[in-house]
């Protein structure tokens, strides 16, 4: 499994502080079958950049290797709605031209069908993360469909999608994967305890829903196109 969505970085963002909880997140996830880890540190483009997060990168794959924990690490970024003209282009998914968008958590921005076809003719291709927490969208998840009908795809949060977020959240992710508005699960996951970086079990929730090779497209076969797109193929 590939996961897409993830703070596991070490002192960049609301992630990990130390050393010692990102390498325990590794753990964690190596342990549920995660084999690839995007690092998707909230990017402002100025503290937290491109360099910041390369840097991380390579220091954290670093100290995997020296704890011979089986999980490779690669950088992206999760870029704030309002930043997204100034920052997409530069700021993706493993240098792919997938770029990771957080829309605001209270609303849904009225001009959010005009930023999708604008970052679609610019080559990039919007992945909106975790719309299933967004206000209006767990109201009327059906906001989403003119997004996918243009071409933006949607990541869906696995602990919302096993419960752990509450009963209304899972309600709306689930409706999102039953009705085709669905393309990733990812754990987005801030530390060992909250929010772990764990996709079996929800996966195993998609496999009752969707069956084995949809569920196995949101947490393998689609994420390993953003590193085919960006030329870096997912160990085996």
């Amino acid at each position: 499994m590939i996961d897409i969505h993830c703070h596991i970085l070490p002192d960049v963002d609301d992630g990990p502080l130390l050393l010692k909880s990102s390498l325990a997140m590794a753990a964690i996830a190596a342990e549920d079958g995660i084999t690839v880890i995007i690092a998707t540190p909230h990017t402002d483009g100025i503290r937290v950049n491109r360099e910041t997060v390369a840097a991380k990168v390579r220091y954290l794959n670093r100290e995997l290797d020296r704890h011979a924990i089986p999980l490779a690490i690669v950088a992206g970024h999760e870029l704030p709605y309002h930043l997204l003209p100034n920052l997409a282009s530069s700021h993706t998914l493993a240098d792919s031209n997938y770029v990771l968008v957080e829309l605001p958590h209270s609303y849904f921005p009225g001009d959010t069908l005009g930023t999708v076809y604008g970052l679609l003719d610019r080559g990039m291709v919007p992945i909106i993360a975790h719309p299933e927490r967004n206000k209006d969208v767990l109201l009327e998840p059906d906001l989403m469909a003119d997004l996918v009908e243009a071409g933006a795809l949607v990541q869906l949060t696995a602990a919302s999608n096993t419960g752990e977020l509450g009963t209304d959240i899972q309600r709306c992710a689930h409706y999102l994967l039953e009705n085709n508005l669905t393309h990733f699960i990812a754990t987005d996951s801030h530390s060992p305890s909250f929010r772990t970086p764990v996709l079996g079990k929800a996966h195993g929730v998609a496999v009752r829903l969707l069956g084995r090779q949809q569920a196995d497209l949101l947490t393998a076969g689609n994420p390993e196109k953003i590193l085919r797109a960006a030329g870096k193929i997912p160990p085996r």
